[in-house]
């Protein structure tokens, strides 16, 4: 009979497994179960819900009376410039302006009407480069429906007063026949070659003032509708020169009332000669020579 020893014994109760506790779950049982659940899981707990959210009643705008609806067109327009002339900024600061008129036929004719209606377009381009060399002014570039719109024009004179762009003459293509509401036709003067300013850089004596006169009597028989022309000019152009003179005269030829801008300042009434106050000149140091006679300086 074999004769157990105290070490074996205590070797065999060491190898004996021990129960697992009931609570508690092995490592690779919970990746399980959490895998499970990972794949178990939908997007249906995190939806809003399968009701689309309602879209609100648009805004009766045309149930508005007519009046309301200009004063709506006229806050849409407020910053998109008050004279219209070929400029190379018009796409930018329109394009999302005039978008207006795609919404519909009621409101593109309302629109537009007020929006054409309420700006000066310039008769002849004044932006240097190729929009004052161009032969297609800004007003022949409109349809004939949004000249019969126009209520009043301008004519910018001084660009290009040596050699005027070619692109500046009155023909059918110009559509002035068309402007059949424009009541109002400003004529703004930049300068008048005719001052003394100019002598030596004419062109020849008296050019670019004839050359203005013909302009705006061909722009006044086009536009038989126009009742008075407002004059205007910068500080330096005077009423009196020979310039404003032949302007005027040929809009009392063709029977057309006098009115003048706000940036010049002209009246009815005489214009008052501006007295030139005579220009100092510092004497040379070698005329002048430092003498204590009294305490005064004596020039020689």
């Amino acid at each position: 009979m074999v004769r157990r020893t105290k070490g074996s014994r205590a070797l065999g109760s060491a190898l004996q497994p021990r129960p697992m506790p009931a609570g508690r779950k092995t490592r690779r049982a919970s990746e399980a179960e959490q895998a499970n659940d990972a794949d178990s899981l939908t997007l249906d707990g995190l939806s809003l819900g399968s009701s689309k959210a309602k879209r609100p009643d648009p805004f009766p705008f045309m149930s508005l009376p007519g009046e309301l609806r200009l004063k709506v067109y006229a806050y849409h327009f407020a910053d998109a410039g008050k004279v219209m002339d070929l400029d190379p900024d018009n796409h930018k600061r329109l394009h999302r302006k005039l978008a207006l008129f795609k919404t519909c036929r009621t409101i593109y004719s309302e629109a537009s009407h007020y929006y054409y209606s309420s700006r000066t377009f310039r008769l002849f381009p004044t932006f240097p480069g190729r929009f004052l060399k161009t032969k297609k002014p800004l007003l022949a570039r409109l349809t004939p429906s949004k000249r019969a719109c126009l209520t009043s024009l301008e004519m910018r004179l001084g660009p290009g007063w040596n050699a005027p762009p070619r692109g500046w003459v009155v023909n059918p293509a110009l559509g002035l026949k068309d402007c059949i509401n424009v009541r109002r036709l400003t004529v703004f003067v930049e300068c008048d070659p005719s001052d003394s300013v100019f002598t030596g850089f004419r062109r020849s004596e008296g050019f670019y003032e004839l050359f203005c006169q013909k302009l705006l009597g061909e722009v006044l028989a086009e536009l038989p509708a126009l009742e008075y022309v407002d004059f205007d000019g910068w500080s330096s152009v005077k009423k009196s020169g020979e310039m404003m003179k032949g302007l005027m005269e040929v809009a009392i030829i063709n029977d057309r009332g006098l009115r003048w801008g706000p940036e010049r300042g002209w009246t009815d009434a005489e214009e008052k000669e501006e007295v030139r106050k005579p220009i100092w000149t510092v004497p040379s140091v070698s005329s002048v020579s430092f003498g204590i006679q009294q305490g005064v300086m004596v020039t020689a």
